[in-house]
């Protein structure tokens, strides 16, 4: 019988439970992008809390992209050096880290926000050269693994869905095809690099002629096939779909159980778990071995300490998605009383 607090094997790695934190925003962060005492101290106690894996907020590739003031960047000088303290930090409680990369928009001089089918050979190089350039730098900074945004409306992730990828060279077409920047991506990252190669993947899209699921474990085949190490399943707007009335109703897990199915790699269910006793379920009645949250870390970083305790643990988390619209890393419930007593204590210095 499965438990949420199993040690068990994830690829190369022993996790210490089957929970995965998946980061999202990062509103603690430095204006200059530097870390701050703030996110070190999220990080250990979400380390100490009895997680099996991290994986980070999101990195923002480029930084102009539409997501970039609510995330951080390894595009700063002090980069390597203070993501090194954060992953050794990590590493105490012997968990292992992962970062996590992606882009919304490609810009390019005047030319903003553009499409699948614009972008030229050129411009695919300078993606694939600023993906891999970024992996090497969370490889020397010390990161286990790299989780590769090909999820949610990302721009990777609508370049490899026909929806939107219309084109005519060796890129566009069938699905190996559009995987085919991806693919070389994984082949470099692999050869220059000892990261753990991670693909968040949108398990359906609901677009006109877009991926749906038969696609999408194709797509899994063929990244298993050519290294990718794991994969995350995700739904383009899963934090909106998400909620205190639809919990019960997630069609990623009959997704995840065929995908599963149909590789030898770690598949992680993206989301939608609120208490042990339905992530035990969902264990115990599936294939799944590993459930990914994000809001639960957010409105308490150490809430799996008070699972551990008490054996019948329930998130805090209202599902009221202001994290998600307010791009916020702190929870707008759960710390509204600390944040008053700060504002009070702000008014009070201004008069001194």
């Amino acid at each position: 019988m499965k438990d949420l607090f199993d040690y068990c094997e994830f690829g190369d790695f022993k996790l210490n439970s089957r929970i995965v934190r998946t980061g999202l925003w990062e509103s603690e962060r430095e204006k200059t992008g530097n870390l701050t005492p703030e996110i070190y101290n999220r990080y250990e106690n979400i380390a100490a809390s009895g997680v099996g894996l991290i994986i980070t907020e999101l990195y923002s590739l480029y930084p102009k992209d539409v997501f970039s003031k609510f995330t951080n960047t390894p595009n700063y000088g002090r980069f390597v050096r203070e993501a090194r303290d954060l992953t050794d930090l990590v590493h105490v409680y012997d968990v292992p880290i992962f970062a996590q990369l992606g882009f919304v928009q490609f810009n390019k001089k005047t030319e903003q926000n553009m499409g699948v089918d614009d972008i030229s050979i050129e411009d695919i190089r300078k993606i694939q050269t600023d993906m891999i350039m970024a992996a090497q730098k969370f490889d020397y900074a010390g990161f286990d693994g790299i989780q590769i945004g090909l999820g949610n409306y990302y721009f990777l992730s609508r370049f490899i869905n026909p929806s939107f990828n219309s084109r005519e060279d060796r890129y566009g077409g069938s699905t190996l095809s559009r995987l085919k920047i991806v693919l070389e991506i994984i082949k470099v990252i692999k050869e220059t690099t000892e990261l753990h190669i991670n693909c968040r993947l949108n398990a359906f899209d609901g677009t006109t002629n877009g991926m749906a699921l038969d696609e999408t474990i194709e797509v899994a085949k063929i990244l298993e096939n050519y290294g990718a190490d794991s994969l995350q399943i995700t739904r383009p707007r899963s934090p909106q779909f998400f909620t205190r009335e639809n919990k019960q109703k997630n069609p990623l897990i009959e997704a995840s159980e065929k995908i599963i199915r149909n590789v030898n790699i770690p598949v992680i269910l993206g989301g939608g778990a609120s208490s042990q006793r339905q992530i035990n379920e969902i264990l115990n009645s599936t294939d799944i071995d590993f459930i990914s949250m994000q809001r639960p870390f957010v409105a308490d970083p150490s809430f799996l300490v008070d699972w551990q305790i008490n054996g019948e643990g329930e998130t805090k988390c209202k599902t009221c998605n202001n994290c998600y619209w307010k791009k916020t890393s702190t929870c707008f419930i759960n710390r509204s009383a600390k944040w008053d007593v700060e504002s009070e204590i702000k008014k009070e210095d201004s008069f001194l």
